[in-house]
């Protein structure tokens, strides 16, 4: 429909039936006349329609089998309650030309949201005018205009599209974090070459990235930045670990904090050795490159050449431990998490990108 916008205010929308066959012109005059002298001249619709604060009637119908329906459409320029009073004497139109009729009004809409809405988005592009033209002082202003600079240096870095610093296609040096407002209070304090995990799985482009670069895990000082490290340990090629102080997260640290975390960073084979104890060669009660399947009491359920493992695997009943003599990977991961087993020893694993909760690994250490 078409309307001034700058004049309406609301538009009315009301439903009609007429029984018998009308125009759109009996329609209009049943508005006009049978609403007349009901409210007085202040509110008389056919004074308000010649005055311009009530515009053109809009009237769509449709007569099937000898009966009319229909929609009324008014655009309104008066005020709210004005509008209100207008569209319930709508409600008093019974008959339409010779035939007895209903209107019912649907709704009010008020048209000027669109309006609203332009306004605002009009005034974000002004007050980012300001902020680049002026020199402001307010605190809360300083700290909007580093909060869009951050957003748009964020890069999304891999097949994963993680968040990531600018830096990270080209530093040789990466820092692993959780999230990415993990990366945007790094960028916040210069520290460019960031990228953030974004889940509880390490993806790819995390474990691909550690085989190319040096990587130093910065972790949350909470049982989740444990969980985090723990993972990224066994899957990535993780050179150093920083921790946030207990109980603390990195997104909220200070520059002092982030960078004293960064100076305390300790080799990640020291932490892996206090996590997971140190590594040692797998004992196989199996030949070399053999896999034995072990039960809840430690008792041999089979042993079978690696090539073989899968379909053993997955024909056996009650395995709780696997001893492998071998490559370990995803295939096998899944497979085993699916038949229940808790722990496999292996003594190498590649590929491995997602860990189950529940299954614990352990790799020998490669000679």
């Amino acid at each position: 429909m078409a309307y001034d916008p700058t004049s309406t205010k609301y538009l009315i929308k009301a439903r009609f039936t007429a029984d018998g066959v009308v125009e759109v012109p009996d329609v209009i005059g049943a508005i006009f006349g049978q609403a007349e002298g009901i409210l007085g001249p202040k509110l008389n619709i056919r004074d308000l329609y010649k005055s311009g604060r009530i515009g053109r009637i809009e009237v769509q119908l449709e007569s099937k089998k000898g009966k009319t329906e229909g929609k009324i459409l008014i655009p309104s320029g008066l005020e709210a309650i004005e509008t209100a009073i207008i569209a319930a004497t709508l409600e008093s139109v019974d008959r339409i030309g010779p035939c007895k009729a209903k209107v019912v009004v649907e709704s009010i809409e008020d048209v000027r949201t669109e309006k609203r809405k332009k306004i605002a988005s009009r005034a974000k592009e002004l007050y980012k005018q300001i902020v680049k033209s002026t020199s402001a002082q307010a605190e809360d202003i300083i700290k909007e205009v580093k909060k869009s600079l951050e957003e748009e240096e964020v890069i999304l870095y891999g097949e994963d599209r993680l968040p990531a610093g600018p830096d990270v296609p080209t530093s040789e040096d990466v820092i692993v974090v959780e999230g990415r407002a993990d990366v945007l209070n790094l960028l916040r304090h210069g520290i460019r070459n960031a990228i953030a995990v974004e889940g509880t799985n390490v993806p790819k482009t995390i474990v691909e990235l550690s085989k190319r670069k040096t990587v130093t895990v910065f972790v949350d000082g909470d049982r989740g930045g444990e969980l985090l490290l723990k993972e990224l340990l066994q899957v990535a090629d993780v050179d150093y670990v920083a921790r946030a102080p207990e109980n603390m997260e990195v997104e909220s640290l200070t520059y002092k904090q982030i960078q004293k975390a960064l100076r305390d960073k300790v080799p990640a084979e020291q932490v892996r050795e206090q996590l997971f104890g140190k590594k040692k060669e797998v004992k196989h009660r199996a030949a070399k490159k053999g896999a034995v399947l072990l039960g809840e009491d430690g008792k041999e359920i089979a042993s079978v050449p690696v090539s073989d493992l899968h379909q053993a695997l997955s024909s056996a009943k009650g395995v709780r431990e696997i001893v492998l003599d071998g490559v370990l990977t995803q295939r096998i991961v899944d497979l085993a998490h699916q038949k229940g087993v808790k722990k496999i020893r292996a003594a190498k694993m590649e590929s491995v990108v997602k860990l189950p909760a529940g299954l614990e690994i352990e790799i020998a250490e490669a000679k």
